[in-house]
């Protein structure tokens, strides 16, 4: 149970982070840190949802497909946006 909490609390401080880079990655006109800034609070928000459906005899694997399947939405949101920011930060906008 306690694995759990700070697991929680681990995701919960890399989600605020990641607010925060964001916010000044927008003030600052850094497309990097907010692209960074988004990704840890996806993180934050994965490793929080992983800790409510971690239990001491699952393997990661075990707690991946099962998040997979209980919460095939939000995996499906989180991959999207992932991919989203993976892309513009390796391809960037194109100037016209």
């Amino acid at each position: 149970m306690a694995d759990t909490t700070e697991k929680k609390v681990e995701g919960l401080l890399d989600e605020a982070k990641g607010r925060v880079k964001d916010g000044i990655g927008g003030l600052t006109g850094d497309a990097k840190a907010q692209a960074e800034g988004k990704f840890d609070q996806l993180s934050g928000m994965a490793q929080q949802e992983f800790a409510d459906l971690y239990d001491e005899g699952e393997t990661k694997l075990e707690a991946a497909t099962a998040f997979v399947q209980d919460r095939p939405l939000i995996s499906l949101a989180i991959a999207t946006i992932v991919g989203a920011i993976i892309g513009g930060l390796f391809f960037g906008r194109k100037s016209s």
